[in-house]
Parts: structure tokens; C-alpha cells; sequence
């Protein structure tokens, strides 16, 4: 079906831009009536550009300012499909415009809220509509999209947060792989010319350094080719075979500095969510079955799943935690709080903002680690240099000064 860019106005005689899918101008005419929109031009969309579009995607800023100006427009009373149509009209990303139109067709049909926002799994995910139908389960929609601004806002600094934690030790570790490549594929090379053309014998750590240097000469396209299929081929086989990525997020877990990082970015995930969606209304074995889902880690995903397991059987839910061998005594002790006032929600709140802040100094230690490590690598590599080449020649000048 063609993709059309429309300019409309609505009942208030403001113009609106956006793009929809129709048939035809008669049938993208019909439907922009039904949404209460009088088409004024359109032409239809090129596949390239609808391309970029797609590509483009939605950024959590636009998400926010979604939910927080339907929380506004619920809480003062202002009916769904009425509510739908004036953040159409108001959001500025032409994609989310074109969403929301879809959805504001569907719900006009019959169709639900959260079912309508559920067909478009690439910008609402599984949170926001499990709370969008606890919301409208509960009469509390309101409520549903203020928690969906505050796990929006918490998501958002997350994920600046996990950049941070990728951003310089990935930078870091290219420069030093740039500068391993550079000196054994240039600079070696021109002081073993220099060196072979003396005659001299040469100590072993000279000729591993040679023998090093003619196998990335000799060699450079497989190391290369190595890192671009290692690196493209792992990333796809930890999403298509689930066994590959449980190996892989238990390895993490493991992995010094790294893993311990990784463990509580992936507590505070659960922490967080299961909060959200407990304080939404959503059943206990719900909010445990959501958060494994979510929580980023195959490895502690499966924990989880002997927790809910451990609790559908009858056991309270800070025992299963504890029995799964993978939750901090922390976690434990604040569910077991909560059980006992009765409000976990709360406690596990408390929880996630204790793992935000652990999260953010942890990730400050790890790039205040890297820092001496790998310039301790470069350091090293050079005196490897220096020493291979150095040692020789004041060799071979010393034999000449004896003969």
C-alpha cells in the first residue's frame, strides 16, 4: 500500500503535516475524515524516503513528551480518541504522527488502547503496553501513563549510562589495536631492514617481534576478516539462538569489572520494572514473568523464572530470590521489608534507585581502570620495540669496540 505525505487541517483549523498508508488521494481522503482531519494536498511518498523514515525511529525524548501529554489530557478528563488526536497533531516526529494516526483509526473502529498501541511492537514495547492495559483494567489510565513517564525518563538515563560505560573503553581499546597495527606493520618493518642489513645475530625477543611483524605484513586480512566476522556473526547468533546468548550473558556476568557492571544494570532493570508494574495493579507472578522479559540478561532472565516457579508453588518471594543463588542479599532483604508492610512496589523502588547510583559510580571506576591498563599495553608494546632494536646495535657496536 502507498505511503502518502498529507497536509490537513483539524476541527480547530490548524494545520497538520504527516504521512499515512492508503490506496489512493479518495481512499487517504476517507480515512483522514474518519480521524477528523480535512486533507488540503498529498503526494505520495518515495520508497527511499520512507526508508530513512523507518530508519529514523523514535527517540525516548518524543516518548516522554507522548506520555506526559496524555496524562495531562486524561487526568483532565478528556476522552481517549479526543486525547489521541491532539498529540497526533502536536508531536513533531513524522513517523510517531503516522503511528498515532493508525492507532487513532483503530481505536475509532472498536479497538482497544493497548491493542492498538500492541501492533506496533517497534515503538511501544512490551512495558508500555502491559501498563496502558493495566490502566484501562484498573480505570487508573491516568496513573498508567505517569508511570510510564517515569520509566521513560529512567530509561533514558540508562541508557545514557550504559553508552558512557561502551563508549570510552571501546574507543580506548581501538586506539590501543590501532597502535599495536601501525607499529608492527610500518615501523617494525623499517627497523628489521635496518637491522638484518647488519649481519648481527639478534636475541629471541627480537626475532619474536620480527616474526610477529611479517605475520600482520602477511596476514593483516585475516586478522581483519577475524574481527569483522567475530564481530558481526556473534551479534547475530546471540539473537537468533537462545542457547548461544545464555552462554554469552552468563560469560558477561563473570567477567571481571565488566560483569559486575552488567549485574547491576540488569538489578536495577528489574527493580525498576517490577515496581512499575506492581504499583500499576499487575499480579505478582505478572510482574515476575514482565521482568524476566526485560531484564537484558538471558542468565538472570532464567533465575527469574525459578523465582516465579518458586512462587506459583507457595514460597514468598524474598525466599525464592535468595534460592536462585543470583540476587545480592541486598534485593532480598528490601523484598522481604516489603512483604512485610505490604508494599514491595516501594521497597524494590528504593532498590533500583540504590543500583542507579551504584551503576553510575561503578561505570566511573571501570574508565578510571581502563585508563592506566591500556596505557600500560601501549607502554609495554613500546619497550618491546625499543628493547628488540636497541639491544643488538649496542650489542654489535660493543663487539666492534672489542675487535
Amino acid at each position: 500500500m502507498p505511503q502518502y505525505l498529507y497536509r490537513a487541517v483539524n476541527a480547530n483549523g490548524r494545520v497538520v503535516k504527516g504521512s499515512a498508508a492508503a490506496t489512493s488521494d479518495i481512499d487517504l481522503y476517507q480515512r483522514l475524515r474518519d480521524i477528523g482531519l480535512d486533507l488540503l494536498s498529498a503526494r505520495e511518498e518515495r520508497p527511499a524516503f520512507q526508508f530513512l523514515t523507518q530508519l529514523r525511529g523514535v527517540r525516548t525524548r518524543e516518548m516522554i513528551q507522548l506520555t506526559i501529554h496524555m496524562a495531562e489530557l486524561s487526568r483532565a478528563g478528556v476522552p481517549v480518541l479526543d486525547a489521541i488526536a491532539d498529540v497526533r497533531d502536536s508531536v513533531e516526529s513524522p513517523k510517531l504522527r503516522t503511528v498515532l494516526g493508525e492507532i487513532h483509526q483503530k481505536v475509532s473502529e472498536g479497538t482497544i488502547l493497548s491493542a492498538a498501541i500492541g501492533e506496533h511492537k517497534r515503538i511501544f514495547d512490551f512495558v508500555f503496553v502491559v501498563l496502558v492495559k493495566a490502566g484501562e483494567q484498573t480505570g487508573g489510565l491516568t496513573e498508567s501513563f505517569d508511570q510510564l513517564t517515569r520509566h521513560l525518563k529512567w530509561t533514558d538515563v540508562l541508557h545514557t549510562r550504559i553508552k558512557k560505560a561502551i563508549r570510552y573503553p571501546l574507543f580506548s581499546f581501538l586506539a590501543t589495536l590501532g597502535v599495536v597495527f601501525f607499529m608492527m606493520s610500518y615501523v617494525v618493518p623499517q627497523l628489521v631492514k635496518f637491522l638484518q642489513s647488519q649481519n648481527i645475530d639478534l636475541p629471541y625477543y627480537t626475532r619474536a617481534m620480527i616474526a610477529t611483524s611479517e605475520f600482520f605484513a602477511n596476514y593483516w586480512w585475516a586478522v581483519l576478516g577475524v574481527a569483522v566476522v567475530g564481530g558481526t556473526a556473534v551479534p547475530i547468533l546471540y539473537r537468533l539462538h537462545e542457547g548461544f546468548a545464555e552462554v554469552i550473558d552468563y560469560a558477561i556476568l563473570r567477567t571481571p569489572m565488566i560483569g559486575n557492571i552488567v549485574r547491576k544494570i540488569s538489578l536495577s532493570r528489574f527493580s525498576h520494572f517490577f515496581s512499575v508494574m506492581f504499583k500499576s495493579g499487575i499480579p505478582l507472578l505478572e510482574c515476575l514473568e514482565s521482568s524476566q522479559q526485560v531484564i537484558g540478561n538471558r542468565s538472570l532472565g532464567g533465575s527469574l523464572a525459578l523465582v516465579r516457579q518458586t512462587v506459583q508453588a507457595g514460597s514468598p518471594l524474598s525466599e525464592a530470590l535468595s534460592h536462585s543463588g543470583e540476587f545480592p542479599r541486598l534485593v532480598v532483604r528490601m523484598v522481604r521489608v516489603g512483604e512485610g508492610t505490604g508494599d514491595i512496589g516501594v521497597t524494590l523502588q528504593q532498590v533500583s534507585e540504590f543500583y542507579d547510583r551504584d551503576v553510575e559510580d561503578a561505570v566511573d571506576s571501570l574508565v578510571q581502570a581502563l585508563q592506566p591498563i591500556l596505557t600500560g599495553v601501549v607502554g609495554l608494546l613500546m619497550a618491546w620495540v625499543l628493547l628488540a632494536t636497541i639491544v643488538p646495535i649496542y650489542d654489535n657496536l660493543a663487539n666492534l669496540g672489542g675487535g
